[in-house]
Parts: structure tokens; sequence; C-alpha cells
């Protein structure tokens, strides 16, 4: 990576495809997937310290997995529960902030004073932003984000002519810069609602790994690969400019 730290992405989104596909080809449980997973989590979120990125985004529980069993969706909180107990202190130490996005309800009550505690001991950090989507859905902010806008505009607080595409970003769960890389682990090429609107212009990296064999190696290949594209924003590329 040392060749070109001038095109580190400073934000790398993850969508963590493959935990239960991982476990079965080994003939285990799909819950040994999701406990290998945490793993490679806290591999990434120090690697991706080390390689300078600003922020991480891991797309951990949707607002549709909910329709999982009862019993692999409480394993998956209580997971949750256990990676943020032992880790608060890393992230505190290393001067990471730590963010959750998404909707309060219904995640246990338990977990969400967790999670309340974990970002108020380090919300005045300012190093790297490991934020988890939990409960999150991206048409579900932007509905989220329509109804906030028009509570300000009732009460008075805003009038309809200064909503713009800035001006309605403050209503999202987190000011945060849009993703330059997302990355989908086994093989997966969707996006599954997954931050809809900050997606908009982020170069999107496909590794056929499940995500409990994606390591830091894996993390470099893909930023190596974003390292040789051209981002345009709409705009043209060289080629074009030059004819």
């Amino acid at each position: 990576m040392q060749d070109n730290l001038t095109k580190i992405p400073k934000h790398v989104a993850f969508i963590m495809d493959g935990n239960g596909r991982w476990a079965q080809a080994r003939g285990l449980s799909r819950t040994a997937g999701h406990r290998q997973g945490v793993q490679r989590v806290r591999e990434i979120i120090r690697g991706a310290s080390d390689l300078g990125i600003q922020i991480i985004t891991f797309f951990a529980f949707s607002t549709e997995n909910w329709s999982r069993p009862k019993n692999e969706v409480n394993i998956l909180m209580r997971y949750l529960d256990d990676f943020l107990s032992k880790e608060v202190d890393m992230l505190y130490k290393n001067n990471m902030r730590f963010m959750v996005i998404g909707r309060a309800d219904p995640i246990p009550k338990y977990l969400q004073l967790k999670i309340k505690k974990v970002q108020e001991k380090t919300k005045n950090n300012t190093g790297l932003k490991v934020v988890l989507a939990l409960n999150y859905g991206g048409r579900q902010e932007i509905v989220d984000a329509a109804k906030k806008f028009a509570q300000d505009v009732l009460s008075g607080k805003e009038v309809i002519k200064n909503l713009d595409t800035e001006n309605f970003r403050r209503y999202f769960y987190a000011d945060i810069a849009d993703p330059d890389l997302l990355i989908r682990t086994s093989n997966e090429m969707r996006i599954s609602n997954f931050l809809l609107w900050q997606l908009s212009y982020s170069e999107f990296y496909f590794s056929h790994k499940c995500w409990p064999d994606f390591g830091i190696d894996e993390l470099k290949e893909a930023i190596k690969e974003y390292q040789k594209r051209e981002r345009r924003f709409g705009g043209l590329d060289a080629c074009t400019k030059n004819n």
C-alpha cells in the first residue's frame, strides 16, 4: 500500500455476506459463522486504522433481518453486546469513535443502553470512525429524513424552498461522509437497501470470499483495485477530455 498513499479511500463500507454459507461448507452452525464474522470485524477495524482509512461502516443487521429465526437473531444481539463489552476500551484507547445508524426499536433495551454508553464514551475521539448500521434500511432512512424535514416545516423551523440535497442530508441518521468504496463479500452483487443515497458515486468491489475469510490482505487488494479507478462523479473521463 506504500506506493499510493494519496488514494487511500476516506470511507469504506462493508456488506458482510456469507457467514452462514461459510459455516455450512464446514459442517458448522450458522451461529458459528457469525461468531467468526465478528472476529473479522475486529481485524478489519485495526487494519483500517493502520492503513489510514478515516471511516468504516459495517452493515451488521438490516431492517429485514428480523424475519430470521428468533434464536439466530437473539444470538446475533448477544454477539454484538459481547463485542461492545470487549472492544470499548480498545476503541477509546486508540482514539476511535463508535457510532450506530439505524432505528432504535425493536433492538433490545439492554443493547440500546450498551450502544449509548459506548457512543458516549468515544464521542470526542478524533481518529477512525467505526460505524455500525444496525436495524438499518436505506429506504427507511430516506423516509425518516423526509418526515423529520416535514416536521420542521410544520413547526416553522424550515421552509420547503430551502430543501436541497445538502440540506436534506442533515436529516439522515448521522452526518458522515459518503463511502468512497463499498465492499461486498460472498460474490453477491447487489446493495440490499444499504446506504442508497450515500452510495450514489461510490466505487463497488465484490469479493468471492465469504466474510469470515475476508481479512486484511483482501482489504488491501480491494483498495489496490480502487486506486486503479478514475472517479468522475458524472464528469468526463481523461480520454474524452483529450479528444
